[in-house]
């Protein structure tokens, strides 16, 4: 009896782990579309300041020095940001 159990446990181990394997391939794969469109669609748009407005910002990210008190434009949803202080001294693209 206690030789089999090991030998059982085994057994379903390997049950258990082989569909969890198959399920992660096929979720990686569309991960890996998913991440390659969305690598496509901001490599088009690079951070930069054009005159006084910055293009392409990532909101809620921290701005520049330059940036300070400045506008900028969202890379995705192109919504207007201002580039603002928080309360912990500490500057962010914040949405108006």
């Amino acid at each position: 009896m206690l030789k089999r159990l090991p030998v059982s446990a085994a057994l379903v181990a390997t049950a258990l782990i082989a569909p969890a394997v198959v399920g992660s391939a096929t979720a990686s794969a569309v991960t890996t579309a998913a991440s390659a469109s969305a690598a496509s669609s901001t490599a088009a748009c690079s951070y930069r300041r054009d005159g006084l407005v910055w293009r392409c910002i990532t909101p809620g990210a921290y701005c520049p020095k330059a940036a300070r008190t400045k506008y900028g434009y969202a890379k995705v949803a192109n919504h207007r940001y201002k580039c603002s202080v928080y309360s912990n001294g500490q500057w962010h693209w914040k949405r108006l």
